[in-house]
């Protein structure tokens, strides 16, 4: 089964895609996240940057995993949507 024709699938990605600076924005794609890290998409590194991130609404996980050079797979994910 593709993931991205599940429901839930659909629904964490929309939560790790929540636009910047929304209230509880950092929260909501720190908790979809951790489903994605489950899942076993989503390395333990890029996890810990989105724990990071999750009380700064503003501030955007993916350039610092970008640039500590971790989550290739999940970079590419985001590369593709």
């Amino acid at each position: 089964m593709d993931p991205e024709s599940d429901a839930e699938w659909r629904a964490q990605w929309a939560l790790v895609t929540t636009p910047l600076g929304e209230e509880w924005s950092g929260r909501a794609r720190y908790a979809a996240a951790m489903y994605f890290y489950k899942k076993g998409e989503m390395s333990a590194e890029a996890l810990e940057v989105y724990r990071l991130c999750s009380r700064l609404d503003n501030e955007d996980p993916l350039p610092i995993i970008r640039q500590r050079g971790i989550g290739k797979g999940w970079l590419e994910r985001f590369d593709q949507a």
